[in-house]
């Protein structure tokens, strides 16, 4: 494999390890249900959308031909049926009512009356041996069997990112350069099966890996200190930062960047709404501005801003959680699990497309 790279280490306390595109967390419900999430805080502006997001119906496929049933449908993972609109369930019942008897299949679908919570649906990923749910359309990979009482290291390789489990894969080059690893063998030799969990779909160039519980602590866009900050940038950005005084933003890996950290929270909501105004008033400014609350999610995207290698950490919930970018964009990017011989969890990987 030759030179790999430590991206830095997670914690896992729960054991139970969380896969996705951190970008979309703001929709994550923990162990509440996922109609407590305002839509507008994964993008869902429109209030006939957000209202029929909000009214979504989780479904089960029952009967004695339901596992048939499920994989021939083919529209989820396993024989559960998440987070369909309001406006989407009479068509659904319509399509699986209509393929079951094409198919001569006994089976129907059953309305729960609660939305599962995204916490329990990693739950029972993990009863079933790892694998893959849908969070509103968002793919999310999830799987137990991960230490929960030491720090494991993210590798970046050639062709993805490696978590070893066992110890015995990698060993730090030298205690002195600890972000470089020199392979001993390579992450899947102790294993004699590689299971595919399932893929990503990425649509903000970044994959997270986290804490299942820990999640459940994860504040996307709340500032956890009541602060935030305003950056921008562009053709524009000199004569923006005329007009408004703006000194350069000073944050690490954000050279040319200007704005303000560290403002209460509503003294930066007025510079952002004025920088956008000042922009929309002439189409010539060509201007991206970025209103940063510190949450969770600012706090990581700082130390990935910083970091030479596009990685980084934050603790939330009681663990270690980590961040890196793709380095490819987005795209679809398969998730999966070696086991040793006796069934043990030996690596996760998240191979890159070719």
């Amino acid at each position: 494999m030759g030179e790999i790279y430590g991206l830095g280490e997670i914690t896992c306390p729960s054991g139970e390890l969380v896969i996705v595109d951190g970008g979309h967390l703001g929709m994550w419900s923990g162990e509440g249900s996922p109609a407590l999430v305002d839509p507008g805080a994964f993008g869902v502006q429109d209030p006939v959308v957000a209202a029929d997001v909000s009214a979504a119906t989780d479904f089960l496929i029952t009967g004695p031909d339901a596992d048939t049933a499920a994989h021939s449908f083919g529209r989820q993972p396993g024989r559960a049926l998440h987070d369909i609109p309001a406006s989407g369930v009479a068509h659904l019942r319509e399509l699986f009512a209509a393929h079951c008897r094409e198919q001569g299949l006994d089976a129907v679908l059953e309305a729960r009356a609660e939305r599962v919570p995204h916490r329990e649906r990693v739950r029972r990923c993990v009863e079933g041996g790892g694998g893959r749910f849908l969070m509103n359309g968002v793919p999310v990979v999830a799987l137990g069997g991960v230490p929960p009482d030491r720090p494991l290291p993210v590798l970046a390789t050639d062709d993805g990112i490696v978590i070893p489990v066992d110890p015995t894969h990698v060993s730090p080059a030298s205690p002195s350069s600890p972000a470089s690893y020199t392979s001993h063998v390579t992450p899947a030799s102790h294993a004699v099966k590689s299971v595919e969990l399932g893929e990503i779909r990425v649509d903000w160039a970044r994959l997270l890996f986290g804490d299942a519980d820990a999640l459940s602590a994860w504040q996307h866009d709340e500032p956890v200190d009541g602060l935030a900050d305003v950056a921008f940038w562009g053709a524009a950005e000199t004569e923006a930062a005329t007009e408004f005084a703006a000194p350069d933003l000073g944050e690490p890996g954000e050279k040319g960047v200007k704005g303000w950290t560290g403002l209460p929270l509503p003294d930066a909501m007025r510079l952002a709404t004025a920088l956008f105004d000042w922009k929309d008033a002439d189409p010539r400014r060509r201007l991206m501005v970025d209103f940063r609350p510190h949450s969770h999610h600012w706090q990581i995207m700082r130390a990935v801003r910083a970091s030479p290698l596009e990685a980084g950490t934050v603790q939330v919930g009681g663990a270690q959680v980590l961040c890196a970018m793709t380095g490819q964009g987005d795209g679809w990017f398969p998730v999966s699990a070696d086991l040793d011989p006796t069934g043990r969890l030996v690596s996760v990987r998240v191979s890159f497309p070719a």
